[in-house]
């Protein structure tokens, strides 16, 4: 079980809203790229001392809930599922200011190198920095 988790706080933005009142849910997918992109850039930069490149392979979402206006600040923790050879799995829950889970999400992140466009292997350092957030304790919340 893993000792370190990663949350990230975000505001529920006035432009966010749709014609219903509530968050459309591409702004959903959204808010999840921006948590799992604060995530990968504070957590691989400190490992390897550079960012590194990955790209979405597959994006799964269940929408739980509807968020308003009123629902910020969002707290999204992000925890990792499984690390392959060249991937690595992202787990994603958001909840609302109440705590009220309204999406849970993963992610398939591929690594992969700028110069020859093509994957290329987690490196050992990776590994173990991902590994520490495995299994998070926000992960896989049960739903109301």
């Amino acid at each position: 079980m893993a000792t370190r988790k990663f949350e990230y706080s975000l505001q529920v933005r006035w432009s966010d809203s749709d014609r219903l009142g509530h968050v459309n849910n591409t702004r959903f997918v959204e808010y999840l790229q921006e948590a799992r992109a604060h995530f990968i850039t504070e957590c691989l930069l400190a490992a390897e001392g550079t960012r590194g490149a990955t790209v979405v392979r597959k994006l799964t979402v269940d929408f739980l809930r509807p968020i308003f206006d009123e629902s910020g600040p969002l707290l999204i923790g992000v925890s990792i599922s499984r690390i392959g050879r060249t991937s690595f799995g992202v787990l994603h829950v958001v909840r609302d200011v109440n705590g009220a889970v309204c999406a849970e999400a993963e992610a398939v992140m591929v690594t992969f190198d700028l110069d020859s466009q093509s994957s290329r292997r987690v490196t050992d350092r990776e590994r173990a920095v991902l590994a520490e957030y495995m299994d998070a304790p926000h992960t896989r919340p049960e739903t109301e």
